[in-house]
C-alpha cells in the first residue's frame, strides 16, 4: 500500500511522516526536490498546478491531504481530488479546521467545509479530521521572564500536533474502518494559557509573567511577525473566537480510536522547552 503525504514539509505533516516510518510505502509530494523530507519516495508537484499532479498520484492506494490556509485552499483540495480519483486512489484522509461548517466565525473554516463536502461527493472513500488549537502554536512565545499569550482569556482544547499525526497514521494504516467519518480531535483539557504560566514556570526553574495579547491588537502584530495580510487576517477572527470560548471543550476521539490518552500541555511544555522559549 502506497501512502501519498501532502504539505510534507509542514509541521503537521512532517510529525505525520514520522508516525507512518516504517509501516507503509511512503510518497511525498513537494514543490521543490531539494528540499523533500528524506526517508520516503518523492514526487514533485504543486496542489495548485493540477497538470503536475499524475505522476503524484500514479499508483497510490491512501492519501494524505493537507492543504494550506489561504482564499485558494478550495481550488488545491478540487485539484487533489481530481487527481486521485484519475489515478484511482482509494481512501483520501483530509486535514480540515476545528469548527469547519458554513457558520464558522472564520473564513478559513467556511473554506474548509467546502472542501470537506467535495470530499464526501467525491465517491472516494474518505476521512475528515478536525483538529483543535495546537500546542505548537505557542512556540517562541517565552522571552525572558515574559510569557506572550494569544488567544487572550479563552480556555481551549488546545492538541500537541504529534497527536494530530498519531491519530492520522492509525487511520491512513487501516482506513476502511473509518470511512464516511468526520473526527474533532482536541487534547484531554481544556486551559487557559493564563493558567500555563504555572506549568512554564516549573518547567524553567522561574516565575514567569503572562501578558495576553487582545485580539483586537493581533493583526499588526502578525503582520510584523511575517503573516501574509489573509493570513493575519484570518488569525485574528480565531483569536476573537478563542478568546469568547469558541474553543472550550473536549472530545473523546483521539482516546477512542488510538487506545491511549492524548498528551497534556505538562507533557508539551516539558519535551518543547527548549523551542517554547527559543
Amino acid at each position: 500500500m502506497t501512502i501519498l503525504i501532502t504539505g510534507a514539509n509542514g509541521t503537521v505533516s512532517t510529525e505525520v511522516l514520522r508516525s507512518l516510518r516504517g509501516t507503509a510505502d511512503l510518497r511525498v509530494l513537494v514543490r521543490d526536490r531539494a528540499k523533500a523530507p528524506s526517508g520516503a519516495e518523492v514526487a514533485v508537484g504543486d496542489l495548485h498546478h493540477p497538470d503536475t499532479l499524475g505522476q503524484a498520484f500514479a499508483g497510490v492506494d491512501t492519501v494524505w491531504l493537507l492543504t494550506a490556509m489561504g482564499p485558494d485552499s478550495t481550488h488545491a483540495s478540487g485539484n487533489a481530488l481530481s487527481a486521485a480519483k484519475k489515478a484511482g486512489v482509494r481512501h483520501v484522509v483530509r486535514m480540515s479546521a476545528i469548527g469547519a461548517g458554513h457558520d464558522a466565525p472564520t473564513r478559513n473554516g467556511r473554506l474548509h467545509v467546502l472542501s470537506d463536502i467535495e470530499l464526501s461527493a467525491s465517491g472516494l472513500g474518505w476521512t475528515v479530521i478536525r483538529p483543535a488549537y495546537f500546542m505548537q502554536n505557542i512556540l517562541g512565545s517565552v522571552d525572558g521572564d515574559t510569557f506572550h499569550g494569544a488567544p487572550g482569556e479563552g480556555r481551549i482544547g488546545m492538541i500537541d500536533v504529534r497527536d494530530i499525526a498519531d491519530f492520522a497514521a492509525a487511520v491512513l494504516r487501516d482506513p476502511a474502518p473509518h470511512h464516511g467519518e468526520t473526527y474533532t480531535l482536541t487534547g484531554p483539557e481544556t486551559i487557559r494559557l493564563r493558567d500555563m504560566t504555572a506549568t512554564l514556570s516549573e518547567v524553567y526553574g522561574r516565575p514567569l509573567t503572562y501578558r495576553p495579547l487582545d485580539p483586537e491588537d493581533a493583526y499588526p502584530v502578525l503582520l510584523k511577525a511575517g503573516m501574509k495580510e489573509w493570513d493575519a487576517e484570518v488569525t485574528q477572527e480565531y483569536l476573537r473566537a478563542y478568546d469568547a470560548g469558541w474553543g472550550d471543550y473536549t472530545t473523546p476521539t483521539y482516546t477512542a480510536v488510538t487506545g491511549r490518552p492524548g498528551r497534556t500541555f505538562a507533557q508539551f511544555a516539558r519535551d518543547y522547552a527548549d523551542q517554547i522559549g527559543g
